[in-house]
């Protein structure tokens, strides 16, 4: 049983289980659903709150952050690029608030998220490195994690201090 980023309660159960059975065992971890979905929803508040630090209403707020997130993250780019031995094709940005950013391996763009403007630069490097190293090795596999303990050692602690900033869970709560 999991509770979902919207707060819906998801139960998985092998073939054959009745659905008493499943009932029954919801009825007995209420307690347990009740605490998970109030943490789900403090969690979606506080990402809320995180992400509209950043407005991208009006166009000029728009265009604001695309002239900040130049500045900020394309020399990033171009040193890192040049240590790990690559080229991007294409950089550009978007409002994306599930990703910070996209690499497309077949046509070696990367996109990055408007929002990276909301976190300190050593973790929006983090990133950098991060969408870089995948024009090497497009999966997470322990390649692609010897390359970004090469070129950004501190990478772990990036992403811990990240997903601290911006409220954006670990794993899943699970029961």
């Amino acid at each position: 049983m999991r509770i979902v980023k919207n707060g819906d309660v998801h139960v998985s159960a092998p073939i054959g289980v009745s659905k008493r059975t499943v009932e029954e065992f919801i009825e007995k971890h209420r307690d347990w659903i009740s605490r998970a979905q109030e943490k789900t929803g403090e969690r979606l508040m506080q990402r809320a709150a995180f992400f509209n630090q950043l407005p991208l209403t009006t166009r000029a707020q728009a265009d604001e952050a695309l002239s900040r997130l130049k500045v900020l993250v394309e020399p990033q780019v171009e040193r890192h690029a040049l240590e790990i031995g690559v080229r991007p094709s294409r950089i550009h940005y978007k409002p994306m608030i599930s990703r910070w950013g996209v690499c497309n391996v077949k046509n070696k763009s990367i996109c990055f998220s408007a929002y990276l403007l909301l976190l300190p630069e050593w973790c929006v490097e983090h990133i950098v490195v991060h969408e870089l190293c995948h024009l090497l090795e497009p999966s997470h596999n322990a390649r692609f994690h010897a390359l970004m303990d090469k070129f950004f050692p501190r990478w772990r602690e990036a992403r811990k201090e990240t997903r601290r900033i911006s409220a954006m869970p670990d794993d899943h709560s699970s029961s």
